[in-house]
C-alpha cells in the first residue's frame, strides 16, 4: 500500500527536490505541498497524508507551531522535520511538539524512504550530525567521563544499548549492529528508560552524549538515518 506524503517547504526548489527524492520510492506518493505552516494545516486536514516533511523555518507560520497544532488531529501525520542549518535551534522544540524525527535536507532517496519507513512503523528518527550539533548547543561541550544518577545501574547490554541510542541509531539498526533480535533491543531500552528515571528516547540519546557514551559502542553507521 502506497503511503502518503504532505511536503512543506517555503522554498520551491526545495520541495521540488524532495518531490523527487520520495518519487524514487514506489511505497510512497507525494499528495501535497504547502509553503508555510498554515498551509500545512490546510492541506493535512484536505488530505490526510501519512507522513508530513516538515521545514522548521518559514513565514507566518513555523514549522514548530504547524507540528503542535497537526497534533491536535484526531489522527496526527507522522512529522519529520527537516532543517538546512548545521544548529537550528528549533528543531528540539519541534520534537517536544510532537515530530517523530529530524534530519537534515542533504538527504539521500534511501536515508528519506528509511527514515520515513521508520516513523510509520512507529520509531524516531535522529541522524547522528543532526543530534551532535543540537547536543553541543544545549549542554555545551560533552562531558565525557561523567556518570549520570543511574547509569551504573545498567547492565552492559543496557549501557551498549544507551550508547548506540546517542548515536542516533533505530532499534532495527542497533539490532543489527550487536546481533539481538529487536524484540531484545525494545527490552533493554525500556529498562534503561525505566533505571535512568527518562520518558523517552530523545532524553536518552542526550545523556549518553554527555556522558561520554555515543558514538563509543563499535562506532556508527554514518551512512544511516
Amino acid at each position: 500500500m502506497t503511503a502518503s506524503v504532505l511536503i512543506v517547504d517555503d522554498q520551491v526548489l526545495v520541495r521540488s527536490g524532495l518531490r523527487q527524492l520520495v518519487g524514487a520510492s514506489p511505497a510512497f506518493e507525494v499528495v501535497a505541498e504547502a509553503g508555510d505552516g498554515a498551509e500545512a494545516v490546510a492541506q493535512t486536514r484536505a488530505h490526510r497524508p501519512d507522513v508530513v516533511l516538515m521545514d522548521v523555518r518559514m513565514p507566518r507560520v513555523d514549522g514548530v507551531a504547524a507540528t503542535a497544532q497537526l497534533m491536535r488531529f484526531a489522527a496526527p501525520p507522522k512529522v519529520l522535520v527537516l532543517t538546512g542549518f548545521d544548529v537550528d535551534d528549533r528543531v528540539l522544540d519541534a520534537l517536544e511538539a510532537g515530530a517523530c524525527g529530524f534530519l537534515f535536507k542533504d538527504l539521500t532517496p534511501w536515508q528519506l524512504e528509511t527514515a520515513m519507513r521508520t516513523v510509520l512503523a512507529g520509531g524516531r528518527v535522529i541522524a547522528p550530525a543532526v543530534l551532535d550539533s543540537l547536543v553541543r548547543r544545549a549542554t555545551g561541550p560533552a562531558r565525557s567521563g561523567a556518570v549520570p544518577d543511574g547509569l551504573g545501574r545498567l547492565s552492559g547490554s543496557e549501557r551498549r544499548v544507551l550508547a548506540l541510542i546517542g548515536s542516533g541509531l533505530t532499534n532495527a539498526q542497533i539490532a543489527r549492529r550487536l546481533h539481538l533480535s529487536q524484540a531484545s533491543v525494545k527490552t533493554y531500552v525500556s529498562r534503561a528508560l525505566a533505571k535512568l528515571g527518562l520518558d523517552n528516547r530523545t532524553q536518552a540519546a542526550i545523556l549518553a552524549y554527555e556522558a561520554g557514551l555515543a558514538g563509543t559502542e563499535c562506532g556508527w553507521d554514518r551512512d544511516a538515518v
